[in-house]
This record gives structure tokens, C-alpha cells and sequence, in this order.
């Protein structure tokens, strides 16, 4: 199942990566930026035609990524589907047992996601500041975007 929260935050991640405020991701994918608006704020979660048009507009966007939090993002080019046949099963009554030329993999085993173990990229470099800090705890980030908003994250 997936989860509304974690979808948001990757939904974030690539909108920080493109450099997109949500209307104008919405704009690019062609849905209503009232229904971007509703997924970013959690009322309602994301529809397969939502995450359809994300993965036709934006190739680099892994699927299992984006629903599960599996895979990278941006998406290599070597990520592939592990196909891992049974060769337990087998019955001498079937039919492919029968044609020599037919291969034993069953193809209805399960296809297994191969994950590279490399961490998602950060985007942001930190810049040097000659502020000195009397306390080493956060008590809040600011981001600010050229368009004019910003966003505030309290740890």
C-alpha cells in the first residue's frame, strides 16, 4: 500500500529537482493544479492516471520509486527487472512438458525489483557562512524560490 506522507515527499523531491512549483508541475502533466494542491496537503491521494501522466512527462522518475520508495531517483539507465524463475514446479501431465523445444521457466514467477545501493543525490550545495552559532540545534530552514514563494520546515 502506499503511503500518503512518504508519496508526498518524494512528489516534493521531484519538484525540487526539475525546479517546478506544484501549479506549474501541474500545468506540465496536465491535471488541475487544484488536485496537485489537494495531494501536496494530504486530503486526497495520488490516482493512477496522476502517477501514469508523472512517469509519461518525466522519464527519470522510477514507478517503484515514486509509490514504494525503492530504486533511485533520478533513474539509471542500467536499473532492470530481475526475473528469477521456480524450478520447482513442474508437472509431467502439462502440456509445455511435452514440447522439448518449450523452456522450463515458469512464467508466471514473480518478476524481483534489483535496487542499486546508491543514495539519492543531493542537489543542494551548502554555502559558507561567516555566522557563528551559539547553539549547534536547528530550530528552522527556510527555503526561498525565485518565483516568490518559500517553504519553512521545522525540525
Amino acid at each position: 500500500m502506499v503511503n500518503i506522507d512518504d508519496f508526498v515527499k518524494r512528489l516534493e523531491i521531484i519538484l525540487d529537482y526539475y525546479g517546478l512549483n506544484a501549479s506549474s508541475f501541474a500545468d506540465k502533466i496536465g491535471v488541475q493544479r487544484s488536485s496537485m494542491s489537494h495531494l501536496l496537503s494530504g486530503r486526497n491521494k495520488p490516482s493512477l492516471d496522476f502517477v501514469m501522466k508523472i512517469l509519461d512527462v518525466f522519464p527519470e522518475v522510477d514507478l517503484y520509486w515514486m509509490l514504494l520508495g525503492k530504486g533511485n531517483f533520478p533513474k539509471s539507465e542500467n536499473e532492470t527487472l530481475k526475473f528469477e524463475p521456480k524450478s520447482d514446479i513442474k508437472s509431467e501431465d502439462s502440456p509445455a512438458s511435452s514440447n522439448e523445444n518449450h523452456s522450463e521457466i515458469d512464467l508466471f514467477s514473480q518478476l524481483h525489483y534489483e535496487e542499486e545501493k546508491t543514495p539519492v543525490k543531493n542537489y543542494a550545495e551548502p554555502k559558507r557562512s561567516n555566522i557563528s552559532f551559539e547553539e549547534d540545534e536547528i530550530e528552522k530552514i527556510v527555503f526561498f524560490y525565485k518565483n516568490g514563494t518559500f517553504k519553512a520546515y521545522v525540525p
